[in-house]
């Protein structure tokens, strides 16, 4: 049986952590948003087929998508609660987010690989 100078020592820690995710997450989000902005020029030409021009706005949407969840959850987690069950959800919330900004990560990474492998067959 747990006491309550566990739980709040328990709670303690993950809210400690949470807020390590958040910055974490903080970062992801805008390393993502400078890495679409900089990748993204009127002079980079569409990929011509079909297929290849269909999984590449997917995974590019994708990417938007998860980014867009992972700053709604974030913005939910402005400020920690007080409550020990506010403070958990708080927690579930910065968990989250940090799960949708890495989620972006991957659709990135998988578009950028698509570029660069299209370029080297059809280049």
């Amino acid at each position: 049986m747990l006491t309550k100078n566990q739980l709040r020592r328990d709670l303690r820690w993950l809210k400690r952590q949470a807020r390590k995710d958040r910055r974490i997450t903080l970062s992801v989000l805008a390393g993502l948003l400078a890495l679409w902005v900089r990748q993204l020029s009127p002079a980079d030409a569409l990929p011509s087929s079909p297929p290849l021009l269909a999984l590449s706005l997917g995974l590019a949407i994708a990417s938007v998508v998860a980014w867009l969840m992972s700053a709604y959850f974030l913005a939910r987690t402005v400020r920690p609660r007080r409550e020990p069950v506010e403070a958990l959800r708080w927690v579930s919330r910065v968990s989250r987010a940090k799960e949708w900004a890495f989620c972006s990560l991957c659709a990135f990474v998988a578009w950028h690989l698509l570029q660069f492998v299209t370029a080297l067959l059809l280049g």
